[in-house]
């Protein structure tokens, strides 16, 4: 549907709705029409077909509240067709050669394109001169650049400067970003004399854009810089010492405001991000703000208990590993882990993991065989009596 059909249908009588019907209440008409006029119940009946089509496209629109929104504020502000009214009475007194369809660029075959796709404020914010005129553009922003950068692992717990070297576009030293040969400077446009933007005049409204000539900067370089040809910006190496704060994470961006490339003839620089790649260490894994190590333990540790020296990223710290513990256990060093924004640390998460030998001399399995015997077997009475089934 086309905007044009915004202004000259009437939803609400299509869905026989008040205006201030609930939005249960339109769906609740809908579904009732819809049901009524389905081209399945009723074979043949082209009537029914159009109703079925006008109540679908009466609850695309009402139906959705955004577009509610906007249905409702075009069909006050154009009164119900009186901007048509004036089109028809062109050759009357009074009459204004105007057509609602110049505003959307429509006509037959505009498409549902509604109001150049910025929405139904952003339309007349644009085209009416007084209150809501274009605006000149200036000069423009530069575009932001992204780069990434591998960081060590300890590096990135820690947090590190280091130097970040780019070949990327950056400010001329020649023109200093104006774009002006050296001994010159910009001048305003002729055209639009340094406002950025032309107004012209249809019937009884004003139409301002963008100044063509000087692309809506409102200068133009009369003598342009040697070096950048006039666009106040070079391609050059140039290198930037970046700080990483401590904790960064793997797949984290750096902002760096203003460090992209520069804006055109003066325009302010874009920003600079730096994705942040972590390379893994040989020890240390990391989950959030905690950092996690797997630590092996012979049988008999597990069995007996034993105090445990591990290391930490400060040192080492020793955990006092307690008898009979099981494989997978966690043991957890508080405060050894990665330091938060706030000057909190996450901790250090380490993993037991028992070791089982796969040889053992003559001497440790007498001890084991003796150990078997006089220690109770495991608890598998859950699984006696599903083996008994299959014996």
């Amino acid at each position: 549907m086309s905007s044009k059909d915004w202004i000259e249908k009437d939803y609400y009588a299509a869905l026989g709705v008040e205006k201030s019907a609930s939005s249960d209440e339109i769906k609740k008409a809908y579904r009732k029409l819809a049901r009524e006029s389905h081209p399945d119940h009723n074979p043949g009946d082209t009537g029914a077909e159009e109703r079925f089509k006008t109540v679908s496209e009466a609850y695309a629109v009402l139906g959705d509240e955004k577009k509610r929104r906007e249905y409702d504020e075009m069909r006050s502000l154009f009164g119900s067709g009186a901007f048509r009214r004036s089109a028809r009475g062109a050759g009357q007194p009074g009459g204004v050669p105007f057509d609602v369809s110049d505003l959307f660029g429509g006509g037959a075959g505009g498409g549902d394109t509604r109001f150049g796709g910025g929405g139904f404020t952003d339309l007349f914010s644009s085209i009416f001169s007084g209150g809501g005129a274009a605006r000149p553009r200036g000069p423009a922003r530069g575009r932001d650049v992204e780069t990434e950068v591998a960081l060590d692992f300890e590096d990135a717990v820690r947090g590190v400067t280091l130097p970040l070297t780019l070949r990327a576009p950056g400010v001329c030293d020649t023109c200093h970003g104006n774009g002006a040969k050296p001994g010159t400077q910009p001048v305003a446009c002729p055209v639009c004399h340094g406002a950025g933007v032309t107004t012209r005049n249809q019937g009884s409204f004003s139409f301002s854009e963008p100044c063509r000539n000087c692309q809506g900067v409102g200068t133009i370089v009369e003598e342009k810089c040697p070096e950048c040809h006039g666009t106040g910006g070079v391609t050059k190496t140039r290198t930037l010492n970046v700080r990483f704060p401590a904790g960064v994470a793997d797949g984290q961006r750096i902002r760096l405001a203003g460090r992209g490339e520069p804006g055109e003839r003066g325009g302010s620089a874009g920003d600079l991000f730096v994705q942040v790649k972590v390379r893994p260490d040989e020890l240390f894994g990391r989950t959030g703000d905690d950092l996690t190590l797997n630590v092996p333990i012979t049988y008999a540790e597990a069995v007996l208990g034993t105090d445990l020296r591990v290391p930490t990223l400060d040192g080492t710290v020793t955990l006092r590993v307690p008898p009979g513990t099981p494989s997978g256990r966690v043991l957890r060093a508080r405060g050894k882990g990665v330091v938060r924004k706030d000057g909190r640390a996450g901790d250090l998460l380490v993993t037991l993991d028992v070791v089982v030998p796969a040889k053992v001399s003559d001497e440790a399995r007498a001890a084991l065989e003796t150990f078997a015997e006089q220690t109770p077997p495991a608890a598998r009475e859950h699984l006696d009596a599903r083996v008994r089934r299959f014996s």
